[in-house]
């Protein structure tokens, strides 16, 4: 299995094994690497645009954070000072929101020197009323005023020790690389061989024939290409910091994830409805209709032409059945009774019976899940078995569907053209709203000349 997710710029990417554990892996299409991309990651590192990012961000991150602490620990100490009067509650209150002020700069430079999207959390709502004292109150009692401050303080002397340290490796590393094209500065203004490496009263030491400047050269080199991956350590401490302390809240971030997927369930259900009531109108009760019209035509004629009337009461009869026929394939398509009864293994194996193509289904559960998670893996399936028979084009196909963990995995396979993707507006972007809803996954793994792969993730909760 090699379905695959890729994440931000393209860089990381995760597959699934035969054994439904997931690996993650630099994104990598196969498609033939040119230029730079042909040589090994610690290779090309020093030259990257991302190492220069990390870089510039380590140098900004120092005067930023000297006015953003002098900021913080003066108006705290003013506001803390002046509280035996009613003056130090809105200097802290101002304190707390400059805070904030400096904490969306910071989250605008992760964003754009390191690509780290950390969402703004929750502005201050005052609950009761919106003059100043409304606003300095819920300001005062906001969580995440107070966690900009704690960065404000904190981010100071981490910001001092990375710059210090990526400044010096940057700095070393380059100068000794390149020192074979500046050396002729000391004989012709220092009036010295080369770059001193010891002296005393008595003895010194000088880079200045062909075999100390190439160690020179060579050690710089090693430098060059450490510092990358050792800036890049240092950034990974402030993307931690600009996550936890300038991001929203988990409980904010859930609340608003929880609010998104209520409206995927509420719009889902709403044309789920929908669908119903337009296949009864469109067919099973235009069916009776049509139905009972030829029913009272043939009580006319029954005393008259009993033949005819016979004819169209059997007619009326194929009428029946085809309506009983689309209102079981409704029903079915509402819950079948089989996924009830006898679980997942039959209810798929009847739905890949009705595909246009050889399914192979394999079903590999020791227990069955929560009903509701069993009838969304049915619903995910089935519509993956449609796209099968409308667009792909294949000869066979198959259905997976085992347990890894506390996860159920489901994946559909064809050998068809491929081409797909879980566009917007697409029939599987609307699958993976639904899926993401219960905090499910839709990957999405198709080619051009095809396979197709599509692996699907649910929660596993026990019935």
């Amino acid at each position: 299995m090699a379905s695959q997710q890729y994440g931000y710029g393209d860089e990381y990417a995760y597959s699934y094994d035969d054994h439904g554990r997931r690996h993650g892996h630099h994104g990598d299409d196969g498609a033939p690497r040119r230029g730079l991309n042909r040589l090994p990651a610690w290779l090309r590192a020093p030259v990257e645009g991302r190492a220069w990012r990390e870089f510039c961000y380590q140098l900004l991150s120092l005067p930023i954070s000297i006015v953003f602490f002098v900021w913080s620990v003066t108006m705290m100490s003013l506001g803390a000072g002046l509280l035996i009067t009613f003056i130090g509650v809105p200097v802290l209150a101002a304190g707390l929101a400059g805070a904030r002020g400096f904490g969306a700069l910071e989250r605008a430079r992760a964003r754009g020197l390191l690509g780290l999207d950390v969402g703004t959390p929750e502005p201050v709502r005052p609950r009761k009323g919106n003059g100043p004292l409304a606003w300095t109150g819920a300001t005062l009692k906001s969580g995440v005023s107070w966690r900009h401050l704690l960065y404000g303080v904190l981010h100071f002397p981490w910001a001092t020790f990375a710059f210090s340290v990526a400044l010096t490796f940057w700095v070393t590393g380059w100068s000794l690389f390149t020192y074979p094209l500046w050396r002729w500065v000391f004989p012709m203004y220092a009036g010295q061989g080369g770059l001193q490496l010891y002296g005393d009263a008595h003895h010194s030491v000088y880079l200045d024939n062909p075999f100390e400047i190439t160690v020179t050269s060579l050690a710089g080199l090693l430098v060059v290409l450490a510092t990358p991956w050792i800036v890049r350590g240092l950034t990974t401490v402030d993307r931690l910091m600009v996550g936890g302390l300038l991001g929203p809240s988990r409980l904010a971030s859930r609340v608003v994830e929880l609010e998104s997927d209520r409206g995927v369930v509420v719009d889902t259900a709403a044309a789920d409805l929908r669908r119903i009531e337009r296949d009864l109108h469109d067919g099973a009760q235009a069916r009776l209709v049509s139905l009972a019209m030829e029913l009272g035509l043939a009580k006319e004629k029954l005393a008259e032409d009993p033949e005819a009337a016979a004819r169209m009461v059997d007619e009326a009869h194929g009428e029946v059945k085809t309506a009983l026929q689309e209102l079981r394939d409704l029903a079915r398509g509402i819950h079948p009774a089989v996924l009830t009864d006898r679980g997942l293994d039959a209810a798929l194996s009847s739905v890949a019976s009705r595909c246009t193509v050889p399914v192979t289904v394999e079903v590999d559960l020791g227990e069955r899940p929560a009903p509701a998670i069993e009838g969304i893996a049915y619903f995910t399936v089935s519509e993956l078995l449609q796209n099968v028979s409308k667009h792909s084009r294949a000869t066979r196909a198959t259905v997976d569907v085992w347990r890894s963990g506390e996860r159920l995995m489901l994946q559909v396979q064809d050998n068809g053209v491929g081409g797909a993707a879980a566009d917007a507006g697409s029939g599987l972007a609307g699958l993976a709203e639904r899926l993401g809803a219960v905090d499910g996954i839709l990957l999405v793994d198709s080619p051009a000349a095809g396979p197709t792969r599509v692996t699907a993730e649910l929660p596993w909760r026990r019935a």
